[in-house]
């Protein structure tokens, strides 16, 4: 078999010795991109076959036989042992060249020969499989082998063919021969154009071409393959949007792999103080995949072990002009900040901040890339009084939010006519940035210092106040409430300067409407305003000339926790004025707060606490504790009052650790002090005596 072993290609039959100089004159050509060029390798594989066989041979030249078998003197020791070290390697390269022919004779000549005479596809795509195998056991992968150029041109030639799945096995095997520059473009381009279709999506998965893809990104160089990698990355992106190919990529390192080339552009960019071409083209696929990503949590922790989040921002600030880059890196970052410690991760780089804003104050009309940007900032902003106050101290950070609230009221204000007329985004998508808009102001005032600030800016109350003008909570429920919500978190702070309390009767008006609306969480937002509010002497005048205490005392029937906490807390500022004392009475006003204790004092324990500081108010100057009460409600709070204060009774909730201490601390500090009080108040005012009956006359 060995040397005469003959191979039919293009109707002839070839020896060994004569295969190379026909296939040569047949160059590949591909359809799809005007074929392979193997320019290089050919010439390299030409030079070889002028060179003697041992030299091309893949010998191991480290290994050494036996001594001779006669002792030379020391004089000629060092100069014989170099002779039969080069001996024995030329034996053993010999007998490796020797084990080489015989496996390509035996194994790879044949299915070569099949895949030049089979005309069935399958039996094609089934040979190129057995192909693939065959070269893997004989280890003639790579770009070592010295018959590699053979393969590749009867690759080349079958590509032709037009098969999707013929095109996928043959790129298989052509990236695993490690092909380079022009070849590796063109088969790069080739499964990019098949991964084009979703019906190829099986073929890809059977063939594991997914991991090839993925090893031409770790172990080919970036720069000299920038094009090749675009497409393969596109190629990768396409599948990415595959639910079925996400857990492969994951397992695969695809986010490392994908990590490490933004890595490297960033470094380059770095050092060369520009972009090198198409790396814009190359980010879009390269975080567009990742963004595909980020949905699975083992993909969020591999983003957060490699410290992605910073490198991706410097992404964003390197591509500033590319609204595509940076959008697809905001739409991802809209993904990760929604889970706590990705959250964390990007609040403490300090400069996304910065980077953000210069985005807003960029792409200010934008509305898919702004609306992702407020959005990562409310999120950040969430829980994070740090992050709150160092977005705060970015230079025009404030102003830019502004900037960017009027840009998109105005929007909205036009937006209807506009949009019949083909020029303008839908309503929604407008209102959708005041929302997150709105939602970032209502965070950021939850900072003392910051809210502070903002309380006393005439551009933010301006701007909250005529969303509440102009929109009802029926037509833009969310921007409304987002609205009443920003606004109560500033009238929490009672500083001379706030706009807030100086516009506290008009804000108590614009709320009205509010207040008698059919939506739940409108409502407890708006008691939640008056409950600020109503610590100033005219708001609670306002409140009883508007009737609306009577609301007040019907919402503790809501058993509703949260509307019955902030119901109860305009009612116990409206107890501080003796006056006012008798409007509990009004509506039942007594046995609602009543009730409210004894339905949620055991697990809401500042709840409680603003129940009996009511009572206690309102029984400032009793003399009777049923004359005041009622004797229900007075016999009812002396049984619920002594229950309340035993602290194993109390505290002796199904409850974990921490939410126990959480529930201990409140019960001894804030519901404990009044509550005893109180109990002491309606004992030392309450008899236990049966009334005498009147006698008769």
């Amino acid at each position: 078999m060995m040397g005469t072993s003959m191979v039919k290609i293009n109707g002839t039959h070839l020896t060994e010795s004569n295969a190379i100089g026909c296939l040569k004159s047949h160059p590949p050509q591909l359809t799809y991109d005007g074929g392979f060029s193997e320019i290089k390798e050919q010439e390299m594989f030409k030079e070889a076959t002028s060179l003697p066989s041992y030299l091309r041979s893949r010998g191991d030249q480290g290994k050494r036989n036996s001594r001779a078998s006669s002792c030379p003197n020391s004089s000629d020791l060092s100069r014989l042992e170099t002779k039969a070290v080069s001996k024995d390697n030329l034996q053993d390269e010999n007998t490796e060249t020797e084990v080489d022919d015989i496996f390509w004779n035996t194994k790879i000549v044949p299915i070569l020969h099949e895949l030049e005479k089979e005309e069935n596809i399958e039996m094609v795509c089934a040979a190129c499989t057995q192909l693939h195998h065959a070269l893997e056991e004989g280890n003639m992968l790579g770009n070592k082998f010295k018959r590699r150029n053979i393969l590749l041109k009867t690759l080349y030639k079958l590509v032709d063919v037009g098969s999707d799945p013929l095109s996928l096995k043959l790129a298989k095997i052509i990236l695993a021969l490690k092909v380079s520059r022009k070849n590796l473009l063109n088969v790069c381009k080739l499964i990019f154009k098949i991964s084009r279709s979703e019906k190829n999506d099986s073929l890809i998965q059977n063939d594991s071409i997914l991991e090839s893809l993925l090893e031409v990104l770790r172990s080919e160089d970036l720069q000299t393959n920038t094009e090749a990698f675009l497409y393969c990355t596109g190629a990768i992106k396409f599948l990415s949007g595959n639910p079925r190919f996400l857990n492969e990529m994951i397992s695969k390192d695809a986010v490392e792999i994908l990590m490490n080339l933004i890595k490297q552009i960033n470094e380059n960019t770095k050092k060369c103080g520009t972009c090198f071409p198409n790396s814009g083209h190359l980010l879009v696929q390269v975080t567009a995949t990742l963004r595909n990503l980020v949905d699975s949590p083992l993909a969020r922790r591999k983003l957060l072990s490699v410290s992605a989040l910073p490198q991706l921002c410097i992404v964003m600030g390197q591509y500033l002009d590319d609204a595509d880059v940076c959008t697809n890196i905001a739409r991802m970052f809209s993904k990760l900040t929604s889970y706590h410690d990705c959250c964390v991760a990007l609040a403490s780089y300090s400069r996304c901040y910065a980077l953000f804003l210069n985005l807003i104050n960029k792409y200010q009309k934008k509305q898919d890339l702004v609306v992702r940007i407020v959005f990562i900032l409310g999120n950040l902003t969430a829980k994070n009084n740090q992050a709150r106050e160092q977005f705060f101290k970015e230079k025009g950070s404030i102003p830019t939010l502004l900037a960017l609230f009027r840009t998109f009221y105005k929007l909205d204000l036009h937006s209807e006519r506009r949009q019949g007329e083909g020029r303008e985004q839908p309503k929604a998508q407008v209102e959708d940035v005041l929302i997150k808009l709105t939602r970032v102001l209502a965070n950021l005032a939850i900072h003392p210092g910051v809210g502070q600030a903002m309380a006393a800016s005439p551009h933010v109350v301006g701007l909250l106040l005529t969303m509440l003008e102009h929109k009802s909570v029926d037509d833009c429920e969310e921007l409304v409430i987002n609205t009443t919500a920003t606004i109560n978190n500033l009238s929490y702070y009672q500083v001379k300067n706030s706009i807030i309390q100086d516009k506290r009767l008009y804000i108590a008006e614009l709320l009205l409407k509010l207040l008698v609306s059919n939506n739940m969480d409108g409502i407890l937002e708006a008691v939640r305003v008056f409950g600020n509010l109503s610590q100033d002497r005219d708001i609670c005048d306002f409140i009883v000339q508007k009737n609306i205490h009577k609301f007040m005392i019907a919402l503790l029937d809501a058993k509703h926790q949260d509307i019955c906490f902030s119901a109860c807390g305009v009612l116990l500022n409206l107890t501080v004025d003796q006056d006012k004392h008798v409007i509990l009475k009004e509506e039942g006003g007594i046995k609602k707060l009543v009730d409210c204790l004894k339905d949620f004092g055991p697990t809401d324990w500042q709840l409680a606490c603003l129940v009996c500081k009511t009572l206690w108010n309102f029984s400032e100057n009793i003399t009777n504790a049923s004359s005041c009460f009622g004797d229900e409600d007075t016999n009812t709070l002396l049984v619920l009052l002594p229950s309340f204060l035993d602290e194993e009774l109390a505290l002796d909730g199904t409850f974990d650790q921490d939410l126990k201490n959480y529930h201990k601390l409140h019960w001894e500090t804030e519901f404990k002090p009044v509550a005893q009080q109180l109990l002491n108040r309606i004992q030392s005012r309450h008899t236990f005596l049966e009334p005498l009956p009147i006698p008769a006359f």
